[in-house]
Formats: C-alpha cells, structure tokens, sequence
C-alpha cells in the first residue's frame, strides 16, 4: 500500500512538472517499474537527446546524467541520487588523459560512455558497450587509445584489425564474475546458453555464447529459441529479463556482480527529487561544448 501511494505521487509530480523518468537496466525493480523508458547506455543517451520532456529526472550513475545534462542543456536533469558514482568512471580524470595523450601523440581517443564530462571532453568521439566495435572501425587510424575500461578494449581488439591502446580501468562487478562461476553453472544447466557483458574478464567471455551489451541482452533473451540462460553481468538485468519473459529460465552468473550505486535510487528519493526538483546536474558550458561533440559523433555512427 505504502509503495502503491508513493508511485501514485510520483506519477502526479511526473504530469505536473512535465518530467519523464529515465530508468538504467541495473537500476532497483521498483524504479524500473516506475520509468517510462528502462535501457542501456546507448538507449538511455538516445532518449536523452530527444525526449520531449521540460524535466529529465536520470535513475542511473552519475554519469549518466551528466551524458544527459551535455546533451539537453535546455533541460532541467534531476539525479534522485546524486552520491550514486561509477568506480569505473572514478579510474581515469581529464588530467590522466591529457597525460596519456601525450605519450601517444596524433592518436584517436575512444571514451567509454562510463566516464565523466571532463573525460568526455578529452576525447575525439564516445562509445557504448553496444556499439563499441563500430565506433572504433568507424576511424581511420590503425592504431586508438580507448578509455577507460581495459576489458571493453579488449573485447573490441578481439572483433576489428585496430590496435587497442587500453588505459587499465574496469568495473568492479563485473570484475567478479569468474571463469569457474560459469563453468559450474553449466554442470547444472546444459542446456542454458551463456551471455555476458563486455566489461567481463576476456577469459570470462571466451566462455560465453555471446557478449552482450543489456540492451542487446533484452532482444537476445526475448528470442523463442532461447529457453534458459545464465546472464554474466551486473544482478539488477534479472529483474526486467524475468519481468518480460516469465516462462523463461534466468540464472545469474554471480550473486557477487552488484553495483552498489545502482542499487542507491529508491521510490522515496524519486519521489523526493520530484516534490523539491533534487539533484539538478549540469555541465560547465567550456566543458559541454567540447564532450557534446564526442557524444554526437558516436550517436552519427549508428
């Protein structure tokens, strides 16, 4: 009762301040439950760039709604959680890609999407987990620096004929899921298919029938040949896969793969970032105008 009263405000204030509730795949059931659009990385950034909407209000990382903040600086973008940061994002500043530049003159740099508006405005163009094999192919240089996640630069090594200069981040969750992790589970269900996100260890993706981004997880899983899976990534992907496809068998690699951060935004702090329009998150314009371009080059590729 008490939940279905807080949801009921929430979508009052939603009409009220003409807002839309943009929601990450990891993010909490209840505040999946609660957005009107539920995506990955690159869905997320697409809508951001053209939701109609006066008020974003960003159920993620704090990234995220920065990447939405540099998009519609015309908008007002609400954080429900602002302390919700990305270690990941934490391991590389714009003064540690400078530097890193610098050894690698004239070279192209690669940004994950995970990463901070500073980063982004070092960085010739963006990329998701999604689409990081295309925005890299997309270049002409044989050789491009990519930051800052280690793995998704080894993942897209694996698929093009570039040289991948990594910086050495990574995701702490999906840092714990172990090769054995998967191993064991298959003893238990031969017949489930293995997909795993990219930010994975690559001896965890050697093991997998396919590396996925979550949105791409979403579509693999909605398949009618696909009848049981174990899902390698972060625990909060098996609420929307089971929630649309109740007759299927959804098995998580590791229970240890959760982003605390994720796991942050509750329905009282949206309802609460609505009632007092709470954490409002903005780019200095000097830095939006230079990580919008990286944005929007990467958004041109598909």
């Amino acid at each position: 009762m008490y939940r279905e009263l807080i949801s009921h405000k929430i979508a009052e204030l939603k009409k009220e301040r003409k807002a839309i509730i943009l929601a990450h795949n990891y993010q909490l059931g209840e505040i999946q439950d609660a957005a009107d659009f539920v995506g990955d990385s690159l869905e997320l950034a697409r809508k951001a760039a053209k939701v109609d909407a006066e008020v974003i209000v960003f159920c993620g990382v704090h990234f995220m709604a920065e990447t939405a903040a540099i998009l519609s600086p015309e908008k007002i973008v609400l954080a429900p959680e602002p302390r919700a940061g990305c270690p990941m994002a934490d391991m590389i500043s714009g003064a540690e890609l400078r530097e890193f530049k610098s050894r690698h003159p004239g070279l192209p740099v690669v940004c994950y999407v995970n990463s901070t508006a500073e980063v982004k405005a070092e960085s010739d163009i963006c990329c998701t987990s999604a689409n990081a094999v295309k925005v890299v192919e997309s270049l002409k240089s044989d050789t491009v620096l990519f930051v800052p996640d280690q793995y998704l630069g080894a993942f897209v090594k694996e698929r093009t004929n570039k040289i991948i200069i990594s910086w050495p981040g990574y995701c702490p969750s999906h840092a714990r899921i172990k090769p054995e992790d998967i191993v064991n589970l298959k003893k238990h269900y031969p017949a489930a298919r293995v997909i795993v996100h990219p930010e994975s260890r690559p001896e965890v993706t050697a093991l997998a029938d396919e590396v996925l981004s979550t949105g791409q997880m979403v579509s693999y899983a909605a398949r009618a040949d696909v009848k049981e899976l174990i899902v390698g990534t972060e625990i909060g992907m098996l609420y929307r896969l089971r929630k649309e496809n109740p007759d299927k068998l959804f098995i998580p690699v590791s229970e240890q793969a959760v982003c605390a951060n994720m796991k942050m935004t509750t329905l009282p702090k949206l309802l609460a970032s609505l009632e007092n329009m709470q954490t409002v998150v903005s780019v200095p314009e000097e830095i939006r105008v230079k990580a919008v371009g990286a944005v929007e080059r990467m958004l041109r590729v598909v």
